[in-house]
């Protein structure tokens, strides 16, 4: 048994029991000041016996006894007359039983006494209670580096300093002044002669290592609402050099008017914090496997695989720092679900990415570079909190003098920081911080590639009134990692939204030049009012003219909000996949053209599509549904599959679900979704296909006047019948083959539209006199609706016709 000399608060003894294996008995650990065992500290206590620190473990709270109270509590038949064993205590002393750990958690006891003549004040009472607190992390910390060496242990019969330590002094703070009331042993600890101190809080700041100042700031310059206690551990560096770790634990007193007014605090040399061997081993480890990578996600890999199981962590991030921005390179786990919706926003995108400004706890802490940990119920961010709602580290990255990145370890159930998880979690940062640098440096040439071509994608889709679009891009995994997909989305005027997606050929830096061009050129033509056909046709005729031999595939679609029509132009591009509200799916057949870039006169058809709100358009490019090893029958089949068992409220999840075997790919992969939901509850539509009978134009009235009744139109029914006859008739006067009539009913707005094979577009008579037989058809069109026009569609054209409504329909 160690017998030191020991001098705390009044205390001049102090001896640490633990609780037994049996969990029957308290089993003497250390006893310091003990005066050669004079006072008898018995080995065994058992718990079922009447004792002080029996008293106080089954009670879990302290036992104080002043030698009035001890003498009493001597005298009890119970006790057997001695209270702590078969010795006997001189008759000025006090005594202090402290129950170590809390809760289900307890541990111990710690048994104190000393020659107070009138008991331990409040003060040295807390004082002694915030030192049992030290003793507990002391015991805890030899249980968990038991666990960890894959044993459970009991707290050695002597571990010196570390069950009792002896080097711990008290401190008293003043508030108001800034003055602070040190021991020697407190002074000895910070390395500060006696003399030199100067009894301002300042000086014991100066001592600590940079990194753990914000943390202790926050205890010696606590505010109005801060708890009534406190611990920390820092770091302080000795005047020789030495690196030590010290715990601290202080209590706040308040005054009449509920704010703070002292500090009375511990100091003890927490050796505990020492690395294991096991935390020696991950970070010699972490830097050997650094050592080799060469890229950014090599690093953000072998940081999850080092630190995830060890810590038992929900979740891991890491994330560059460049400007404003996060640019995440790793999350773990891969689910979107899995991560706060400022996250998801961007999930599976090849950079995703979060503006620090979103996050302003986090932006904090990497301005001021240091480490935050942050407990379970802090008032946190949602961005932050529902990353670790059970706790939260925040691990600035640094290296050459400042912030490249950030690592974020969350854990949903509630975690206690281990205060040795400090130095293991700031030795890991400093290694990461390096080796995140040095990939950048090994791999210079890619990243100017992944710049170039992040810089020439969106980076926002724009908000759409009557829909939501999504989009999803990954570069190829094998050879180089830089490709020529691209997407857009395009508002343009009276309510309408190009959708575009396309596929330079090749994987290159040229490869993403020509996409950029192409993409802007595109919509430059788009939003200048062109049809799609105009707009495909333009952008070929650019890419002929460009000094290149790269061609481009491209899918180009127009999209009325208001109505829901859709029109469709594909150059050598896959087709769309529509997904319907009753879950059905389809792969539109769309007319198409060869790739941009190959015949400068190449003609493009328009193919028409009537959307209902609760459609899912979706559109791909090849290096999603075709591979060495699939066919795209397959590929096609898959997307078909995937869209039509989705929960559409979520299309960012749809999306996230196509690319889910996107892994291993030797070509880059965009995907563009749009779910149309139109403006309130319409458009409604539906058609007619007209069979060339006698009374083809009487069925398409009636089909057309049944239509309307349903929709609740009686004003206008007879002017609308008037059009169907005029439009039909001129089409199976004039044309051959299948004609069909198709009504739409939007907000404000009845659209007649009759579709036929011939190319030719009508022309309305410039005279017609009163023997004339036909022509007036037209006429009549113009004269009872607000607009009418022809569109060439593939296969054909449409004539359509536009009546105002008058009122609201049923």
């Amino acid at each position: 048994m160690t017998r030191q000399n020991f001098a705390f608060c009044g205390a001049e003894l102090a001896a640490v029991y633990v609780l037994t294996e049996s969990g029957d008995e308290l089993r003497l650990a250390e006893a310091v000041g003990d005066r050669g065992g004079t006072y008898g500290l018995p080995a065994f206590i058992n718990l079922g016996s009447r004792s002080p620190v029996t008293d106080a473990y089954r009670a879990a709270r302290p036992l104080w006894l002043s030698p009035a109270d001890l003498s009493v509590y001597m005298s009890s038949d119970a006790i057997g007359g001695h209270p702590v064993g078969a010795g006997t205590l001189p008759p000025k002393f006090s005594l202090g039983a402290l129950p170590l750990g809390h809760g289900v958690a307890k541990i111990g006891c710690l048994l104190v006494a000393g020659e107070v003549a009138d008991g331990f004040d409040a003060d040295r009472r807390s004082l002694l209670e915030l030192y049992a607190d030290q003793v507990a992390a002391g015991l805890e910390a030899a249980g968990r580096a038991g666990r960890v060496a894959g044993r459970m242990t009991q707290p050695r019969s002597h571990l010196g300093p570390t069950l009792v330590p002896l080097q711990g002094g008290a401190f008293t703070l003043t508030l108001e002044t800034g003055l602070m009331d040190a021991d020697a042993k407190v002074l000895e600890l910070l390395g500060i002669a006696p003399e030199e101190f100067d009894g301002r809080v300042e000086t014991l700041l100066a001592c600590a290592v940079p990194d753990d100042i914000p943390a202790l700031m926050s205890l010696v310059e606590p505010g109005p609402l801060s708890s009534s206690g406190e611990q920390l551990a820092f770091r302080i560096r000795r005047p020789g050099g030495e690196l030590r770790w010290l715990g601290l634990r202080c209590r706040l007193r308040f005054g009449a008017d509920g704010t703070p007014e002292r500090v009375l605090g511990v100091v003890a040399d927490a050796v505990y914090l020492r690395p294991t061997d096991h935390e020696v081993s991950i970070v010699q480890g972490l830097s050997a496997r650094l050592a080799g990578a060469a890229t950014v996600r090599d690093v953000s890999r072998m940081v999850v695989e080092a630190l995830r199981l060890p810590l038992d962590a929900s979740r891991i991030a890491v994330a560059e720092l460049e400007a404003d921005r996060l640019l995440v390179t790793t999350l773990d786990p891969p689910e979107p679900d899995a991560w706060p919706g400022v996250w998801q926003a961007e999930w599976r995108s090849e950079w995703p990415d979060a503006p620090c400004h979103a996050l302003p706890t986090l932006q904090s802490a990497l301005r001021e570079g240091h480490m935050s940990l942050w407990p379970p119920g802090a008032e946190l961010e949602p961005g932050l909190l529902g990353i670790g709602p059970g706790g939260l580290a925040v691990l600035p990255l640094p290296a050459d003098g400042r912030v490249v990145g950030v690592c974020l370890v969350g854990w949903d159930t509630e975690h206690e920081f281990a205060p040795e998880e400090r130095s293991l979690l700031t030795a890991v940062a400093g290694l990461v911080g390096s080796a995140l640098r040095r990939a950048h440096a090994l791999d210079a040439g890619h990243e100017l590639a992944r710049m170039l071509q992040r810089s020439l994608l969106p980076r926002k889709l724009p908000i759409l009134t009557g829909g939501v679009a999504v989009a999803r891009y990954l570069p190829a995994t094998v050879g180089l990692e830089v490709g020529g997909d691209w997407y857009d989305v395009i508002p343009l005027a009276d309510g309408h939204v190009a959708l575009v997606i396309g596929d330079v050929q090749g994987h290159s830096a040229g490869a993403a030049t020509i996409m950029g061009q192409m993409r802007t050129a595109v919509r430059a033509y788009a939003v200048e009012g062109h049809p799609p056909d105009v707009v495909v046709s333009r952008a070929n005729r650019l890419l002929v003219g460009m000094e290149t031999d790269l061609f481009a595939t491209c899918l180009y679609a127009d999209l009325d909000m208001e109505e829901g029509i859709a029109r469709f132009v594909r150059a050598g591009h896959l087709p769309p996949v529509l997904r319907h509200p009753d879950g059905t799916t389809e792969e539109l057949v769309v007319d198409g053209g060869p790739p941009l870039g190959v015949l400068a006169e190449a003609e493009f058809t328009m193919t028409e599509a009537g959307l209902i709100p609760g459609t899912l358009v979706t559109m791909v490019t090849d290096g999603l549904v075709e591979s060495a090893h699939l066919p795209l029958e397959d590929g096609m089949r898959r997307v078909r599959e995937v869209v039509g068992a989705s929960d559409l409220s979520d299309i960012g999840r749809v999306a996230d679900e196509l690319l889910g075997s996107a892994n291993g790919r030797d070509d880059d992969v965009a995907v563009l979704l749009l779910r149309y939901d139109g403006t309130r509850v319409r458009p409604v539509r539906t058609h007619w296909t007209v069979w060339r009978l006698p009374n083809a134009v009487l069925h398409a009235r009636r089909f057309a006047a049944r239509t309307l009744r349903s929709w609740g139109l009686t004003e206008e029914k007879d002017m609308a019948l008037l059009v169907v006859s005029e439009l039909v008739t001129n089409a199976i006067a004039h044309t051959q083959g299948e004609v069909r009539l198709d009504l739409t009913l939007s907000a404000d707005r009845l659209r007649i539209a009759v579709n036929d094979t011939s190319p030719r577009s009508p022309v309305k008579p410039a005279n017609v006199g009163w023997e004339a037989t036909g022509g007036r058809g037209l006429l009549i069109v113009e004269a009872t609706t607000a607009a009418w026009g022809s569109v060439p569609l593939g296969g054909g054209k449409q004539v359509w016709a536009e009546m105002i409504l008058s009122g609201d329909a049923d």
